[in-house]
C-alpha cells in the first residue's frame, strides 16, 4: 500500500471497522468471526458417512455407510458442508440470500475451500430461476462459487445449468412431492463443451432435504459429467444419524 495512503486507510478502518459475520460486533478483520458466534458453529469433519459425508458420532471406519445410504445408493459423489445448520450459520445464510451482503459470499466460500474435491475440474452453482434472479439481483450460489475459484484456483461457470421453469417453495412437501416438483426443472446449455468426463462441484448455500441438487446431479450425470460431488456452507443435519 501507497504510504499516502495509510492514513485513509486508518481512517476508513475506523470509521467502518470489520463487523462479524454472525452477530455484526466489531471483529479484528474482515470475514472474521467473534469469539462467541464461532464458538457456536459446528465444523463438519471426519468421521462420516463414506457416501453423503453425513457426520457419524464415533468412527466407524472410512468405508462405513449411514443406512440411508446403504438402502439407497446417492447419484452424487458425497455432500461437503463446511459448518452444520444452526443459528450462526443461518443468520450469514440470510444475510447474504435476502440482506443483500453480497461480501459474505466470500466469508462462506473461505470456510468451504478446505472441503474442496482434490480433484474438482469445474464448478457450478445451483441456478435461479430468471425471475428470483431478477428480483434478487444475484444468485448467492454463483457468488460463492465465484469465492471459491479465486481460492482454489478451479473455473466456475454460472451459465452451463439452467433452472428452466420456476418452482414452489419446498419447505413441507413430502419426499416424493419435493421430486416431482423439481422434475425437469433443470437443463444443461452445450454440455459437451465443459462437462464431458470431467469432476464437478455443484455449489449451494444451505443443503436441505437434497431434493433440488439431486435433481442437479443428475442432470449433470446425463450430460457427460463423470461425477458431481455438493460442496455447500451449512447442511441441516437428522440427528437420528448420530443414533445409529
Amino acid at each position: 500500500m501507497s504510504p499516502w495512503l495509510i492514513p485513509l486507510r486508518f481512517v476508513a478502518d475506523f470509521a467502518l471497522p470489520p463487523r462479524c459475520p454472525g452477530c455484526g460486533g466489531v471483529t479484528g478483520d474482515d470475514h472474521q468471526f467473534c469469539a462467541e458466534c464461532w464458538g457456536k458453529l459446528r465444523f463438519l469433519a471426519p468421521p462420516w458417512c463414506a457416501g453423503c459425508n453425513g457426520p457419524f458420532a464415533y468412527d466407524r471406519g472410512d468405508d462405513a455407510f449411514c443406512a440411508q445410504c446403504l438402502a439407497d445408493p446417492p447419484d452424487h459423489a458425497g455432500i461437503h458442508a463446511a459448518v452444520a445448520y444452526g443459528e450462526v450459520a443461518r443468520t450469514v445464510a440470510l444475510r447474504l440470500k435476502y440482506g443483500g451482503r453480497t461480501a459474505l459470499a466470500e466469508t462462506v466460500g473461505r470456510q468451504m475451500a478446505r472441503l474442496m474435491p482434490a480433484d474438482a475440474a469445474l464448478l457450478i452453482p445451483v441456478p435461479l430461476h430468471r425471475w428470483r434472479l431478477w428480483s434478487r439481483g444475484f444468485n448467492q450460489a454463483a457468488l460463492i462459487a465465484h469465492a471459491l475459484t479465486i481460492a482454489c484456483d478451479v473455473p466456475n461457470d454460472p451459465l452451463l445449468l439452467r433452472r428452466v421453469r420456476a418452482t414452489p417453495p419446498l419447505r413441507g412437501m413430502g419426499a416424493r412431492a419435493r421430486a416431482r416438483a423439481v422434475a425437469g426443472v433443470f437443463r444443461v446449455v452445450d454440455p459437451h463443451a465443459r462437462l464431458r468426463d470431467k469432476t464437478v462441484v455443484l455449489i449451494d448455500d444451505i443443503y436441505t432435504s437434497g431434493a433440488t441438487t439431486d435433481a442437479c446431479v443428475r442432470v449433470l450425470l446425463r450430460a457427460g459429467a463423470a461425477k458431481v460431488s455438493i460442496l455447500c456452507w451449512a447442511r441441516v443435519l437428522d440427528d437420528a444419524r448420530d443414533a445409529r
